[in-house]
């Protein structure tokens, strides 16, 4: 998709760049990117159950900083605390488990089964280093939140400035 479908002779390599066409062309040439990655793009992002492959999904997360803290906050609906796995290195945090959920329903003559089923995975890249033995993790009404320590050596400081004199 073009905004302007016309060629110039410039577009066409039979003038020399000048500067206010290059720049011109430069900025239709970024406008045209911008509309067609915009308009080739789905215009609903797909929802929390939707997989990525059959029997996937990833949970949606937020994550929050500190000076010495991370709060990572996983939602994990239906999900028995038991069948959740966390594990964590000095720069990442990985959250996996499986889901398991039926529900069933019956009237008059039928009978309406659904079944959701598979495994899962989230690496979240951490924005420090943290301390691996000061890891906490709970989880409360479907929602799995994890508190990280930072470890000593990256938390900041204030550097006094010395002056010769």
């Amino acid at each position: 998709m073009s905004l302007i479908p016309f060629r110039t002779k410039r577009s066409l390599g039979m003038e020399p760049p000048s500067f206010s066409s290059s720049s011109l062309t430069d900025f239709r040439n970024e406008m045209n990117r911008l509309f067609e990655g915009f308009f080739s793009r789905p215009a609903v992002a797909p929802g929390w159950f939707d997989t990525i492959e059959p029997g996937r999904w990833l949970p949606a997360i937020d994550m929050a900083e500190t000076d010495e803290t991370i709060r990572i906050r996983a939602e994990l609906p239906g999900i028995n605390p038991d069948d959740v796995d966390v594990s964590v290195s000095e720069d990442r945090l990985v959250i996996s488990g499986e889901k398991k959920t039926e529900a069933e329903s019956s009237g008059n003559g039928w009978t309406h089964r659904e079944s959701h089923f598979g495994g899962f995975s989230r690496a979240v890249p951490l924005p420090e280093t943290v301390d691996p033995s000061q890891v906490s993790a709970h989880y409360d009404k479907g929602v799995l939140t994890v508190n990280l320590t930072k470890s000593p050596a990256s938390t900041s400081r204030k550097v006094p400035v010395i002056t010769a004199g």
